[in-house]
């Protein structure tokens, strides 16, 4: 297989879901599909969902064309004989049709959350029946680790984290959509470094992609429609198959490191969210405004500022993955290679310092403190950071504008 395959996927699917998304907006306001506003949510006026009817649309026509029936996998070296074996792309549709139809069904109808859980299993399973299944991995200084009998569990497992991922960080105008389009084309370079030009797992994150970069068309701030669950939960599919037929199904000793860094925005995300609702005696599904994209707006960053935000701290996380591919496998031993490498994933830490601690914490502080000190000029240095830790801790706060 070409590169250009998995070009033509990402043009096709990013064409078809761009032309259809008014469409889906249309049907979405004919069957009552609308979100209303909120206070967790940051737009202000009533916008059609269903836009991920398009990228389905999309996925599923670029993948008639450019995958073939059975996706063969490379054997890894510390696989068991016969382990590699081969996905079957109709079974991959297949449980994309079935987590799109939940998608539907709960954009229109709002499900509770079983119903939707036991909907994004039965995709994930739809995906392990059809080969998509990890069965070894090599994990970064422990080595090859094979799952001869929990490999199944362990895909179905990443599969609806994935999806609950991407859908947890679809709040605001135009985030999923980058993002996934971000990390989509990161995972399709990876996939078509580690299979030597010859992998359909590129094909597949392409169109997962460009899917997600044809509805971006519409859904960027301020958005004329919303994916829904349906986009939410497709996207997070798409993508953690990408990763279980790329990266992760590979011997490459970065096999689990490359992915989680590609993916290091929207996990950080869940798990400081997660973490916050547990702590606090939530249910970890519960929705708030606990997310990233929330404490921007509680800071007074605008919705575009803030995507760019995500969107420059996504590319910088996938880039370095990418690099560290590219350095491991092609130059090993090249000190400006190297160098690179080191430059960029400290340019990601950095980032990564800065976004979740400076705009979270030390530059809240000065704001409050401007904004407590013009109420109570007499206002302590302990009283403004007793204040702002429990700002910090709780999410319950004014807005601070600049």
């Amino acid at each position: 297989m070409h590169y250009w395959h998995a070009i033509y996927a990402f043009l096709v699917a990013a064409g078809i879901a761009a032309l259809l998304t008014p469409l889906a907006g249309a049907l979405a306001r004919r069957v009552g599909a609308m979100s209303m506003p909120s206070n967790r949510g940051l737009s202000t006026t009533e916008v059609p969902q269903l836009g991920g009817l398009a990228i389905l649309i999309g996925v599923v026509v670029a993948a008639a064309i450019w995958l073939p029936a059975t996706i063969k996998l490379a054997p890894t070296p510390h696989g068991r004989p016969g382990a590699a074996g081969v996905v079957h792309t109709w079974w991959i549709l297949a449980g994309a049709l079935l987590i799109a139809l939940v998608g539907a069904v709960d954009d229109v109808k709002n499900l509770k959350p079983l119903p939707k859980l036991i909907g994004q299993i039965a995709a994930a399973v739809v995906a392990v029946e059809g080969g998509a299944v990890i069965n070894d991995l090599t994990i970064p200084f422990v080595g090859p680790m094979q799952f001869p009998h929990g490999g199944g569990t362990l895909t179905v497992l990443w599969l609806v984290a994935m999806m609950n991922i991407v859908n947890f960080s679809d709040g605001v105008d135009g985030l999923a959509a980058g993002v996934c389009t971000i990390d989509g084309i990161a995972f399709a370079i990876i996939a078509f470094d580690l299979q030597g030009g010859h992998s359909n797992a590129a094909v597949l994150a392409a169109l997962t992609a460009g899917g997600a970069l044809g509805f971006l068309v519409h859904n960027f701030p301020p958005a004329k429609i919303f994916m829904g669950d349906i986009g939410a939960n497709l996207l997070g599919y798409l993508l953690g198959l990408a990763a279980v037929v790329g990266s992760l199904k590979t011997g490459a000793v970065l096999a689990l490191a490359v992915p989680l860094l590609i993916l290091a925005v929207p996990l950080l995300d869940t798990g400081f969210v997660v973490a916050k609702r547990l702590k606090y005696g939530r249910k970890p599904w519960e929705a708030d405004d606990w997310h990233f994209h929330h404490r921007f707006r509680n800071l007074g960053f605008s919705q575009r500022r803030t995507i760019l935000y995500l969107y420059g701290w996504s590319a910088v996380m996938a880039g370095a993955a990418v690099l560290m591919r590219i350095v491991t496998h092609d130059h090993p031993h090249q000190f400006w290679w190297i160098f690179l490498l080191c430059l960029l994933l400290a340019l990601a830490l950095a980032a990564s310092v800065y976004l979740v601690w400076v705009l979270e914490i030390l530059k809240f502080k000065g704001l409050r403190a401007i904004q407590l000190r013009s109420q109570d000029p007499d206002t302590t240095e302990h009283e403004i950071i007793v204040t702002v830790e429990r700002d910090i801790e709780t999410g319950e706060f004014d807005k601070v504008r600049k």
